[in-house]
């Protein structure tokens, strides 16, 4: 039976994640903040939750947020907020580099198996062509030179393992309530359907990479 670990299970995607994998018959641990008490942005308490479980076939993680104690995306640099943006790196960024960090013993080194953090196209560097956002643009660009530099070394013991980041597009959850605006969304159970068809159709050469929702490779 395929096991699957969805950090985050309590949000839009992250719940649609688990339920997706629920419904065609795996074995799927949930973890969450709200519904376990797992702070992402703590070392301490990454590995408690994390201890004795292994291996997984799929771990996917959906935490993070655009907004973080009531600060909003800035619209230029010039509302930038010293507090704010750290927040940010260390919620989007420092988070799934604690859980990548026990990568090594959560997936097996015998088996195909994937590591997917949810990024974002707006961390994507060379696709920048409005400027904003700056403190959630560079923790989502930090993180995927995270999930890259992970790759590389988790790929000399675990030569059949995946670790990438994916874009989920615009989900129409509570996250993305305020910013949708005219941008086309999809229901969380469709986002999570897609990353789902990403994972299974990726092997070791993609290992590093940064996908969208349609397996497009994006651009760093």
């Amino acid at each position: 039976m395929e096991r699957v670990l969805i950090l985050g299970a309590s949000g839009g995607i992250g719940g649609a994640l688990a339920s997706g994998f629920a419904e065609r018959g795996a074995e799927v641990d949930r973890l969450s903040r709200s519904g376990d008490g797992l702070d992402v942005t703590d070392a301490a308490s990454v590995a408690d939750h994390l201890a004795g479980r292994a291996p997984y076939d799929r771990i996917v993680v959906a935490t993070g947020a655009l907004e973080i104690s009531g600060a909003t995306p800035e619209k230029t640099i010039k509302g930038l907020d010293p507090r704010a943006m750290l927040d940010q790196f260390a919620l989007n960024a420092v988070g799934p580099a604690l859980v990548l960090s026990h990568a090594h013993e959560l997936l097996p080194r015998d088996r195909p198996c994937v590591f997917a953090v949810l990024s974002a196209r707006v961390g994507s560097i060379g696709d920048n062509r409005m400027g904003g956002w700056i403190s959630y643009r560079s923790a989502k660009a930090a993180v995927n030179q995270i999930v890259r530099t992970a790759s590389v070394e988790l790929a000399r013991t675990h030569r059949e393992a995946v670790v990438v980041a994916l874009h989920p597009g615009t989900v129409a959850t509570a996250f993305t309530e305020k910013y949708v605006g005219r941008h086309p969304s999809v229901p969380a159970a469709e986002a999570a359907q897609n990353l789902i068809d990403v994972m299974d159709g990726l092997g070791p050469a993609q290992t590093g990479g940064f996908f969208d929702y349609s397996g497009a490779e994006v651009s760093w």
